[in-house]
């Protein structure tokens, strides 16, 4: 009987054959790839302002559908192929490979999230709010100030460094994390069309765990046409995820004119600046909801007169890890045009 009990210990501690391979590269290697995981998500709407001209709002909307497939081979490599769906409109969304061997050290290529600002690699399920902040949408690129289309969603091509720096005793955390991005600077599913690049880059410090205090900047530009405008933008931030609770705050400030600046004569209209900021709290009342808070501010020309200011309150139910329900209340004060509203959205949230 003890010679069977040390027979059994022994052929469970045994190395598998593809355990004791030794990892290498080559065409026909075919051990140590994950299998791919599939996965996806939707977001429905509706939406109801009281703002004139606008009959109620748009209703009942698609805001997304999205499907994705992520994996990793020779464990250093991972890689993700996300689609996206909004009513008749079919688009890659991201593509990319990433060789992570060090944490210090890695290179991605392809086409994902520009690293400007926190906000901007939320994925719509964290945001906490039914949209991303005004800042994000106009310097981020979704929809962006100079005159680029909503469906970059944030995102670019071409190739990132980044790391995690100076590990934190026991704390189980890293001082500093950066990340340097040379882009197209056009977009998603878009060749570039001049011969410059925009550079964006991020520096972080974790001064106490899930504290982050982030400076941002980006220089390049966007072409449309024949026309090409600047694209000059720096950033602070701070953000705190801890235990369900959150906090973050960011500010943006931008030079360069918008393509729609362009007059007759060749010389742009406009100050050919603009900034905007937000603080944004959530509150964590019982397992299944939490509870956010915003102000949100963009100035189109970095003035007071230019600026649109949104205040919202949006309760978040999530009465399971793969299902959502989210109301939000906006009090829109608009002072280009003196005028404010009111806005509720709904939207729900199913993953898979």
């Amino acid at each position: 009987m003890k010679k069977l009990f040390l027979t059994v210990i022994a052929a469970c501690l045994a190395i598998s054959p593809v355990m004791a391979q030794e990892l290498q590269y080559g065409r026909n290697v075919s051990d140590f790839a994950s299998t791919p995981k599939f996965g996806g998500y939707v977001i429905g709407k509706y939406t109801y302002t009281s703002q004139d001209g606008q009959n109620g709002g748009n209703g009942f909307s698609q805001r997304l559908i999205r499907a994705y497939v992520d994996g990793t081979i020779l464990n250093d490599f991972k890689y993700r192929v996300q689609v996206q769906v909004n009513n008749a409109s079919f688009h890659m969304k991201d593509y990319f490979v990433e060789w992570a061997h060090w944490k210090e050290f890695s290179v991605k290529v392809g086409q994902y999230k520009r690293a400007f600002l926190f906000e901007n690699p939320y994925n719509p399920w964290n945001v906490g709010f039914g949209d991303y902040s005004q800042i994000t949408k106009k310097f981020a690129g979704m929809g962006d100030y100079n005159g680029e289309a909503s469906s970059t969603g944030g995102r670019d091509q071409g190739i990132q460094i980044q790391g995690d720096l100076l590990p934190m005793g026991d704390g189980g955390y890293r001082l500093i994390h950066y990340q340097l991005q040379l882009m197209n600077g056009q977009g998603i599913n878009t060749a570039d069309v001049n011969s410059t690049k925009d550079i964006i880059g991020t520096l972080q410090v974790q001064p106490i765990k899930d504290l982050y205090i982030g400076a941002f900047a980006w220089k390049g530009n966007y072409t449309s046409g024949t026309t090409t405008v600047d694209r000059n933008r720096w950033a602070l931030a701070a953000k705190y995820e801890h235990k369900d609770w959150s906090a973050r705050a960011e500010y943006v400030n931008s030079k360069g004119h918008k393509i729609s600046e362009l007059q007759a004569d060749g010389t742009f209209s406009g100050a050919g600046k603009a900034d905007g900021w937000y603080a944004a709290v959530g509150v964590p009342c019982t397992d299944w909801l939490k509870v956010y808070a915003k102000y949100d501010v963009y100035r189109d020309q970095a003035s007071a007169e230019t600026m649109n200011a949104m205040y919202s309150i949006a309760p978040n139910f999530q009465i399971h890890k793969n299902l959502m329900l989210q109301l939000q209340y906006n009090y829109v004060d608009n002072r280009p045009t003196s005028s404010h509203w009111n806005e509720l959205w709904a939207e729900f949230y199913v993953r898979f």
